[in-house]
């Protein structure tokens, strides 16, 4: 059993910063890809962030470009995602995935394991 766990979701005002984690235990399985979505209430889930395991190439939506970083620790089986000057309208539950093969990075279609969600509310 392969199980994501992510940490480092909460509450914070506008302009602020979190940093988010998502370890991997369990059954070690080759990755390919490691995500992170975001679902906001009432909205379908949405991709966020993207990392390449083997060479680190990095992909993100449009609407966190500039703002936000992702990165890995390969040694350490886990994929961060930086977060600087949030704003409202990034509030959501936050969910890692990996993606064992090839496919859209920005697919959820993609990706073989999820992680249970953080919450992430930015006050205005």
């Amino acid at each position: 059993q392969v199980q994501l766990v992510e940490s480092g979701g909460g509450l914070v005002q506008a302009g602020a910063s979190l940093r988010l984690s998502c370890a991997v235990s369990g059954r070690t399985v080759r990755t390919f890809i490691r995500g992170w979505f975001r679902q906001a209430p009432g909205k379908e889930r949405e991709f966020v962030a993207a990392v390449s395991w083997n060479d680190g190439s990095t992909f993100y939506a449009d609407s966190v470009k500039g703002r936000f970083t992702i990165s890995r620790d390969t040694a350490a089986n886990t994929v961060y995602l930086q977060m600087s000057t949030l704003k409202p309208e990034d509030t959501a539950v936050y969910y890692c995935a990996a993606a064992m093969s090839g496919g859209r990075v920005a697919s959820k279609d993609s990706y073989a394991y999820w992680g249970q969600g953080t919450q992430v509310t930015v006050s205005s």
